[in-house]
C-alpha cells in the first residue's frame, strides 16, 4: 500500500457498515485518515475519577466514576420500573436513571464500589444532575474476558477520550482507532525539514502514535505541539499561496482626484471624521493607488461608521473614472444603505439629473423585487456608465448586469453572502475590481490571521461622537416571571417618553417549523430528539408575541412586525414608518440584526434571547442607543441559571465591547463552527489547533508560511507539503479559501 492511499482508505472496509456510517454521519469521518486527525478531547487517568461538581449541562460527556448507590422504584402503580444509580468521584455526585425493560443489565452489573465510564448528556432534573440511559464500559469488571477487553483497549495509563455521540461512546471510537493506528506510519509529513528540526518536533507518525496512545503526560504534550503546528501551517501556507496569487493579478490603479466628487462631499459634511476613519480611509486610498487588487477586511464596533469609510472609498473609485458597487445581504438593508447614501451625497447623486451637481454621480438601487421599468433603467445606467454608485442585493450578480468599467466591490456583513456570488460580481469587472469587505462582528486577531489571513485587516475601534451608551440587563422569565412584566412596563416607559422600541424573535410564526435565519432567510427549526430536549417548547414567533402584546403588556400602542416572509414593500413601508416614528414598537426578526438605524429607538426587548449566538446578540443590541438618549437592552431567557446558555447571556450583558466578546464567544464554542463558516472543508483540519489560545502558534506559523510561499510559491521543492494541501483543499476549497 503507497503512503499516501492507506490514509484514504475508507473506513467502510475496516471498520464495518455500521461503525462507518455513525462515523460518516454524525463524526463526518469518511477515511483512516480522518479518524487518525479524530484526537482525545483529554486524558482520564486510570484509577482516577473525573470531577462530578464541573460537568457542563446540555453537553454529551464521558466520565470515569464508582458507583456508590443502586435502587429500582416502581410507579405506575407498579407497572414502570425505574433504575437509579448514583455515582460518586469524592467531590460530586451524579445520578444515572434507566427505564423499561433497559434496567435489568445495569442493575446485575452496577453495583456500589464498582468503576467504569459512562457516556451521555448532562441534564437536570428535580435540581440534581443526571445522565438518563447512559451508555457505560466497566472498568473493573468481574468477568475475565470482559475485563482483559476493557484493560487491553486502554493498556496505557490514560485513557484517552474522544470527541463522541450519542450513536457512539468514546471507548468505541478508542477500539476503531486502534484498527486504523498501524496505519499512521504512512503519514506524509508536511513539515519543510529544515523547519522540523529547527523547532525539534517529533516525527508526525511518532506523533500521531502519541496523541491516541500516550504512556506519559510528556508524550500527549509533545504530540499536542507537533500536531497544532501541522494544522497552523498547512493552512497559514494555503493562505500564503492565495495572497501571493493575488499579488500577482493586475488591476487599475484609482488614484484621489483633487477638487473632485470626494472632495466635494467632504466639504459638506456636517460633522468631522473620527481619527480612526481618517487612519483606516488613507490605509484604503492607498491599497486602491496600487496596480494588483485590493483585498481588504474592514472591521468595527456596531455604528462605529464603516459605511462612510466605504462610500469615500466608493467616490474616490467614481472620481478615478471607475463604477462601485455595495453588496448587502438583504433587501431591507440595500434599501436602507440607498438611502442613507443618497441622503448624505444630496445633489452629489443627482449626476446628470436636473438641480444635481456637476461634479456629481447617479446612486442607483438594484434589487430582484424592482418593477420592469425601474429596473431597465439601473441597467441602462450601469452599462454606460452613468451611474457611478450601484447598491444591491444579489440581484447585482445575474447575468443581465453589465457595468461600464467596476472598480470597487464593497460587501456589507461578508459572512452572509454565498462565496461564488462575491466572485460572480468580482468577474464582471475588465480586469479584477478592488474588494473591501465590511463585518460588524469584531473578530480576535488570531481568528482574522486564520479566517481572513488573505485579506489585510482595518479595524475602526472608535464610536463617532454622539453616541449614548447601552445599558443590558439579562431578564430571568422562568425563574422571576415579574422581571418579565417589568421589561414590558419599561418599553411602555420609553414610549411615553416619545422614543421607540424593537422586540426581537427568533421565529416568524405560523409554521412552527420555520425560525428565521441570517439575513431574513428562513431554515428551518431542528427538532430535537424527545429524549434529548424533554419538554423544550419550540422558539417564541414574532407573530404570536406581537398579537399578545397588543392585546395585552402594550395594548393601546402601535406595534407592528418585520419578517423575511413579508413582501419587499410592506417592509419597506413598515421600516419607513418606524424611522418616521409612526410605529412606537416593532416586532421583528433578526432581519433588523444589521444596518437598521433609527435613532430615536433606545428599547430592545430580546426573547428567547439564549437561542442566539453572542455576536448575534452583540449586533442586535447596537440597534439602539443611536441617538442622543440611552439605549437599553433586554436579555429575556427561560434557561436555567446554571447553563452555559445564561453564562453567555451574563457575558453580553456585562461589555460593550465587541472584541471582548467575540473572544467569549469563540471560547464557548468550538473552534470548527467558526472557522467552518468561513472556509468550506478548512474546517476538517483544524482538530487541535485552539484559535484562541494559540495566538503565537498561529503568528510564527504564518511567517514561517510566508518565508517558504516568497522562496517557492508553486511548492516545487516541498512535494509533501504540496501533497497534504491538495488532500485539504482539493480544487473547490482552495478557491473557496481563495474568496474568503
Amino acid at each position: 500500500m503507497d503512503r499516501v492511499s492507506s490514509f484514504d482508505e475508507p473506513l467502510l472496509k475496516l471498520l464495518g457498515g455500521a461503525t462507518a456510517k455513525v462515523m460518516a454521519e454524525h463524526l463526518g469521518l469518511h477515511t483512516v485518515g480522518d479518524l487518525l486527525h479524530h484526537y482525545p478531547r483529554r486524558y482520564e487517568e486510570r484509577g482516577k475519577l473525573t470531577a462530578l461538581a464541573d460537568l457542563p449541562l446540555d453537553e454529551h460527556v464521558t466520565v470515569v466514576a464508582q458507583v456508590a448507590d443502586a435502587r429500582i422504584l416502581m410507579f405506575n402503580n407498579g407497572r414502570g420500573k425505574r433504575l437509579e444509580v448514583t455515582l460518586t468521584d469524592g467531590s460530586g455526585r451524579l445520578q444515572l436513571v434507566f427505564f423499561g425493560h433497559g434496567v435489568h443489565k445495569p442493575h446485575k452489573e452496577l453495583i456500589p464500589g464498582r468503576q467504569a465510564m459512562f457516556a451521555g448528556k448532562v441534564s437536570v432534573f428535580n435540581r440534581k444532575m443526571q445522565l438518563a440511559h447512559p451508555t457505560y464500559q466497566l472498568l473493573d469488571a468481574s468477568d475475565a474476558d470482559e475485563a482483559t477487553e476493557a484493560v487491553d483497549a486502554f493498556a496505557g495509563r490514560l485513557l484517552p477520550i474522544y470527541p463522541a455521540c450519542k450513536q457512539l461512546d468514546s471507548w468505541r471510537i478508542a477500539k476503531a482507532v486502534d484498527a486504523v493506528l498501524p496505519s499512521a506510519r504512512d503519514a506524509v509529513d508536511p513539515l519543510p525539514a529544515s523547519l522540523r528540526e529547527g523547532r525539534g518536533f517529533t516525527p508526525l507518525p511518532e506523533a500521531l502514535l502519541k496523541v491516541h496512545r500516550p504512556q506519559t503526560k510528556a508524550d500527549v504534550e509533545d504530540a499536542r505541539a507537533r500536531l497544532k503546528w501541522d494544522e497552523a501551517f498547512v493552512l497559514q501556507v494555503a493562505l500564503a499561496r492565495r495572497r501571493y496569487a493575488d499579488t500577482q493579478l493586475p488591476a487599475v490603479a484609482r488614484r484621489p482626484v483633487a477638487d473632485g466628487l470626494l472632495d466635494a462631499f467632504d466639504a459638506k459634511l456636517p460633522f468631522t471624521l473620527t481619527e480612526g476613519q481618517e487612519k483606516v480611509s488613507k490605509e484604503i486610498f492607498d491599497d486602491l493607488a496600487t496596480e494588483h487588487p485590493m483585498h481588504r477586511l474592514l472591521q468595527g464596533e456596531v455604528g462605529s461608521g464603516k459605511t462612510m469609510v466605504a462610500l469615500r472609498a466608493m467616490l474616490t473609485v467614481v472620481d478615478a473614472g471607475g463604477q462601485a458597487a455595495m453588496l448587502a445581504p438583504t433587501e431591507v438593508l440595500a434599501q436602507q444603505h440607498h438611502r442613507s447614501i443618497t441622503e448624505m451625497m444630496g445633489e452629489l447623486a443627482e449626476g446628470g439629473m436636473l438641480g444635481g451637481s456637476d461634479r456629481g454621480t447617479k446612486v442607483v438601487l438594484l434589487t430582484g423585487s424592482m418593477g420592469m421599468a425601474a429596473r431597465r433603467q439601473a441597467l441602462l445606467d450601469l452599462v454606460t456608465g452613468e451611474a457611478g454608485i450601484v447598491i444591491g442585493t444579489h440581484a447585482l450578480i445575474e447575468d443581465k448586469v453589465r457595468f461600464h468599467d467596476l472598480g470597487l466591490v464593497v460587501v456589507d456583513e461578508q459572512h452572509r453572502f454565498g462565496v461564488e456570488q462575491r466572485d460572480a460580481l468580482r468577474s464582471k469587472g475588465k480586469q479584477p475590481p478592488h474588494l473591501l469587505v465590511m463585518t460588524a462582528t469584531p473578530i480576535p486577531r488570531t481568528v482574522a490571521m486564520t479566517v481572513f489571513g488573505d485579506l489585510e485587516t482595518s479595524v475602526l475601534d472608535q464610536l463617532p461622537a454622539g453616541r449614548s451608551p447601552i445599558a443590558s440587563h439579562v431578564v430571568p422569565a422562568k425563574d422571576k416571571p415579574h422581571f418579565l412584566s417589568r421589561a414590558w412596563e419599561r418599553v411602555r416607559e420609553e414610549v411615553e417618553n416619545g422614543h421607540q422600541a424593537y422586540v426581537v424573535c427568533p421565529r416568524i410564526g405560523d409554521d412552527a417549523e420555520e425560525v428565521e435565519g441570517k439575513g431574513g432567510k428562513k431554515a428551518k427549526a431542528k427538532k430535537a430528539a424527545p429524549e434529548e430536549d424533554g419538554d423544550k417548547r419550540p422558539p417564541l414567533a414574532v407573530l404570536e408575541i406581537a398579537d399578545e402584546l397588543r392585546k395585552g403588556a402594550l395594548a393601546g400602542l402601535s406595534v407592528e412586525v418585520l419578517h423575511g416572509r413579508m413582501h419587499p414593500d410592506d417592509k419597506d413601508d413598515v421600516m419607513r414608518r418606524f424611522a418616521a416614528g409612526d410605529v412606537d414598537v416593532l416586532v421583528a426578526t433578526t432581519v433588523i440584526e444589521v444596518g437598521v438605524n433609527v435613532p430615536n429607538a433606545t428599547a430592545m426587548v430580546i426573547m428567547d434571547a439564549d437561542r442566539f449566538g453572542v455576536s448575534q446578540l452583540h449586533q442586535l443590541r447596537g440597534r439602539v442607543g443611536r441617538g442622543s438618549a440611552p439605549g437599553l437592552c433586554l436579555l429575556v431567557s427561560e434557561a436555567h441559571e446554571a447553563s452555559p446558555a445564561r453564562a453567555r447571556l451574563s457575558a453580553v450583558a456585562a461589555t460593550l465591547d465587541g472584541f471582548e466578546l467575540s473572544r467569549i464567544d469563540l471560547e464557548q464554542r468550538r473552534e470548527g463552527d467558526v472557522l467552518g463558516q468561513a472556509q468550506s472543508g478548512v474546517r476538517s483540519s483544524l482538530r487541535m489547533l485552539t484559535v484562541i489560545d494559540d495566538e503565537e502558534v498561529i503568528a510564527a506559523a504564518r511567517e514561517e508560511a510566508v518565508a517558504v510561499v516568497a522562496a517557492d510559491p508553486e511548492l516545487e521543492h516541498l512535494p509533501e507539503l504540496r501533497t497534504v494541501l491538495a488532500a485539504l483543499l482539493d480544487k473547490d476549497r482552495e478557491e473557496y479559501l481563495d474568496k474568503g
